[in-house]
C-alpha cells in the first residue's frame, strides 16, 4: 500500500491509510459474513416452483394462487424494491470509486476487492428471484418493469460518497438497514394475505441485507477506533443533506413521479416510512456509541453533539408529517407495472 499511496494521488490518503490498516478484519468479513458460493449458499432456484419436474405446473399454480391474494398495493412496493435490487451494476461500480476499496484489474486479491465482488454475487440473488417470481405470478407488466430497470442503470444514482471510503461505508451502513426492513415488512404482509412463498422470499432477502449490514457498520466502528473526528466530520456533513434513496432516479418512460407514487404506497403500508428512517439513524447513533466518544477535536465535539441530537429531531419531524398526512385523503395512482391498475 506505500508504494501504491507514492504513485497515486489520492484524495483521501488518510482515509485509504486508516481503511487498509483493518483490511485483516474485512478477510473475516468474507470468510463469516459471506456466504460460500455454489452448492453451499442459497440461490433464487430453492424458492421457485421447478419446472424439469412433473408437477411443476402443480406448483406453479399454487403461487400463483397465493398471490392473487395480494393487493395491488402490495405488489407495487414489492416491483420498487426488485427494481431497486436489480439496479446492482450501479452499486459495485460505485463500491469501485471508494478510494483504496477498488478493484482496479477485476480479479485483484486484496481484502477490499474480495468483498465488493463477494458482497455483488449475494446481493445479486435477490433480483433474480424477485424477478423471476413476479414473472411466474402473471399479475404484473414484465416489459414495463424491465424498461424501468434499464431507464434506473442509465440513470445511475449519486449517494454523495464523493470517492470517500468513510462516506461509502457510512451510507452503505443506512442503506442496507433500510433495504432490510423494506423487505422485511413486505414479507409480513405477504404473510398477512396467505403468501406464504412470498413471506419466505422476502425474509430470505432481509437476512441477507442484515449480515451485510452488520458488516459496514463493523467498518465504521474500525474507523472511529482509528479516525473518530473523521468519521465524525463526515457522518454530520451526510445528515445535513439527506440521504439518497437508489432508485430515486427510476422512471418507467412515462410517469415523471414514479419513484415519489411507489415511495408513497410504501409510506401508506407503512412498508419504509419516515419513522424508520429516524430510527436508522438512531440505531446508528447508538451502535458506533457517538456520544461516548472522548478526545475529539473541538470540530469532532460539534459534529458529535449534533448527531446526538438528530434521531429525536428527525423522529419529531416525521412524526408531524405523519400526522398530517392522516388528514389528507391518500389518492391512488394508476402503475404500468400492474397494467395502468391504480394502487
Amino acid at each position: 500500500m506505500a508504494d501504491r499511496l507514492a504513485k497515486t494521488a489520492y484524495l483521501y490518503p488518510k482515509h485509504v491509510e486508516v481503511i487498509d490498516d483493518f483490511s485483516p478484519l474485512v478477510d473475516t468479513m468474507v470468510d463469516e459474513i459471506l456466504l460460500e458460493t455454489g452448492d453451499k449458499s442459497w440461490q433464487p432456484q430453492d424458492y421457485l416452483p421447478d419446472l424439469s419436474q412433473d408437477d411443476w405446473l402443480e406448483q406453479t399454480r399454487d403461487l400463483r394462487e397465493a398471490a392473487a391474494g395480494v393487493p395491488d398495493d402490495v405488489f407495487v412496493v414489492l416491483i420498487g424494491d426488485m427494481v431497486t435490487e436489480e439496479a446492482l451494476p450501479t452499486y459495485q461500480t460505485l463500491l469501485n470509486t471508494f478510494e483504496g476499496c477498488d478493484d482496479p484489474i477485476g480479479t485483484t486479491d486484496s481484502a477490499w476487492a474480495r468483498w465488493s465482488r463477494g458482497w455483488t454475487s449475494e446481493e445479486n440473488r435477490h433480483g433474480d428471484l424477485l424477478h423471476k417470481y413476479l414473472y411466474l405470478t402473471g399479475k404484473t407488466n414484465m416489459r414495463s418493469i424491465e424498461v424501468t430497470i434499464q431507464h434506473l442503470i442509465t440513470s445511475g444514482f449519486n449517494p454523495g460518497a464523493r470517492k470517500d471510503p468513510y462516506r461509502g461505508f457510512l451510507y452503505t451502513s443506512f442503506q442496507e438497514r433500510a433495504t432490510k426492513i423494506s423487505h422485511g415488512n413486505v414479507g409480513k404482509l405477504a404473510k398477512t394475505h396467505g403468501a406464504i412463498d412470498l413471506q419466505r422470499i422476502s425474509a430470505k432477502i432481509a437476512g441477507d441485507e442484515g449480515r451485510h449490514e452488520k458488516a459496514y457498520q463493523s467498518f465504521c466502528t474500525e474507523i472511529l477506533k482509528r479516525d473518530p473526528d473523521g468519521l465524525l466530520i463526515e457522518f454530520g456533513d451526510m445528515m445535513r443533506g439527506q440521504i439518497v434513496m437508489p432508485a430515486e432516479l427510476m422512471t418507467d418512460g412515462n410517469d415523471p413521479d414514479l419513484y415519489q407514487n411507489f415511495s408513497a404506497v410504501a409510506q401508506k403500508l407503512e412498508v419504509y416510512t419516515a419513522l424508520d428512517y429516524a430510527d436508522i439513524i438512531e440505531h446508528l447513533v447508538n451502535h458506533w456509541k457517538i456520544g461516548e466518544l472522548t478526545g475529539l477535536s473541538s470540530e469532532g465535539e460539534k459534529e458529535q453533539e449534533y448527531l446526538c441530537r438528530l434521531p429525536a429531531r428527525f423522529r419529531k419531524l416525521a412524526e408531524r408529517s405523519m400526522n398530517k398526512n392522516k388528514n389528507v385523503e391518500y389518492e391512488p395512482q394508476s402503475f404500468s407495472w400492474i397494467f395502468d391498475r391504480k394502487a
